[in-house]
């Protein structure tokens, strides 16, 4: 089951099967009743085996990625971000940001706060800033006070 409440923006995890984004507590609660069952893990949404080697993992994600989902673009962006490779982030905030994704704004924003990969620019950080509160992002509006 799936509990539908608002998911805080720092405690989810997407689903790579089907790019869907279910909450930390969702997703120990299925954990939990498939080991409880002795059942082998499977979505909660589309019900996909979750058994996946690196390079089957590697494939869902460039699949997702390439049909323009933009959860999928904004996490790459992330994993691009935490290597330290700020070029590719950008490139992936930018295209997730495109698409709608609101925390992509809030990447960016950091980016150009912090002059990684772009060079700083106070306008462009408002912005980002401004789109991702404007679209009921917390941390944005938080740091928009």
């Amino acid at each position: 089951a799936i509990c539908c409440l608002p998911m805080p923006l720092d405690s989810n995890i997407m689903l790579i099967c089907c790019g869907k984004v279910i909450c930390n507590g969702c997703n120990h609660a299925k954990k939990m009743s498939e080991e409880e069952a002795s059942l082998d893990p499977s979505c909660p949404i589309c019900q996909e085996s979750l058994k996946f080697t690196p390079d089957e993992l590697e494939k869902f994600k460039m699949k997702r990625i390439k049909m323009n989902d933009p959860i999928a673009i904004r996490h790459e962006g992330i994993e691009q971000s935490r290597k330290g490779d700020y070029q590719s982030a950008f490139k992936n905030f930018t295209k997730a940001a495109e698409l709608g994704n609101l925390d992509a704004h809030y990447q960016l924003a950091a980016l150009y706060r912090d002059g990684h990969g772009v060079q700083k620019d106070k306008h462009k950080e408002m912005y980002h800033l401004e789109q991702a509160a404007i679209g009921g992002h917390p941390y944005a509006r938080y740091d928009l006070g």
